[in-house]
């Protein structure tokens, strides 16, 4: 039987470990596929979503900066992806191309197993960008105390905030002097800005972090060590990384492709093994 066609676009694309747990997934459940990267730019991406339209294409994952882009370039979005306006997997349903978004299941789900009273909990998410969208509808659904968005724009946190329809949501700024008076007042910590994802710098500075509660849980939603988690560790706070939300939203998208149960304790361990020597 000929190899069927999956991978992830985005660009750059080289550092994704999407192939890393996706391709023994596929294995495993004794499917012939070949899940690749693919670099693919803004003046490529049509041409190569319309190729998801073959037979021998299954579809794809979707990554920094096109998962607006590709969301209108679908047939149809499900509810979860027409909310957020974006798409991390598409899925070929014979020709006929459908959108959905995973980041909100995978985020929704890391967060409940780090941390399972995260109902009870007032969540600060910093940023306001693309990567804001899917965390702001996972902590609306989860129904958590209250949220508060921080960003330098604050007219772009509360335009996030109406056009996601989360009227529960605050915005405030993301400096230390807007924070400071009210830090003390989250228990759950979840960068969604880029700051950190390949320095040492920090986006919360180290003041803050001494007046979070003791029980904060920080989140960075990158999965290699920031500025921001060595920060919290080294004031003994928990700490939670996007690697399992990684694992879990493309879990997700493995059982849409195929209709099985993905096998996640496998996936889990791929990851944490290729991320052990990246």
């Amino acid at each position: 039987m000929a190899r069927r066609r999956i991978g992830v676009i985005g660009d750059p694309v080289e550092h994704s470990l999407s192939p890393v747990f996706q391709q023994p997934a596929f294995d495993d459940a004794g499917i012939p596929a070949t899940y690749e990267r693919w670099h693919i730019s803004a003046d490529q991406l049509a041409d190569w979503i319309a190729g998801l339209r073959r037979p021998d294409a299954i579809g794809a994952n979707v990554t920094l900066p096109h998962k607006e882009a590709v969301a209108r370039l679908m047939d149809e979005l499900t509810e979860t992806a027409g909310r957020v306006g974006a798409v991390n997997t598409v899925i070929n349903r014979h020709g006929r191309l459908i959108g959905d978004n995973t980041d909100v299941h995978g985020f929704r789900r890391s967060l409940i197993e780090a941390l399972p009273d995260v109902r009870s909990r007032r969540v600060l998410l910093l940023g306001a960008g693309g990567a804001a969208r899917a965390v702001l509808v996972a902590l609306a659904e989860l129904e958590v105390a209250s949220i508060a968005v921080a960003n330098r724009s604050v007219e772009r946190a509360e335009r996030l905030i109406d056009e996601l329809d989360v009227p529960r949501a605050t915005a405030v700024g993301i400096g230390t002097a807007d924070l400071a008076p009210r830090i003390r007042d989250y228990s759950v910590i979840v960068n969604a800005t880029s700051v950190g994802w390949n320095t040492e710098e920090s986006v919360l500075e180290r003041s803050l972090f001494e007046r979070l509660p003791v029980d904060a849980l920080v989140v960075d939603l990158t999965y290699r060590p920031t500025g921001l988690l060595r920060s919290a560790v080294g004031l003994g706070l928990a700490t939670l990384d996007g690697l399992p939300m990684l694992v879990y939203q493309g879990a997700r998208s493995f059982e849409l492709w195929t209709g099985r149960v993905a096998p996640v304790d496998l996936m889990m361990r791929a990851a944490t093994e290729a991320r052990g020597v990246s």
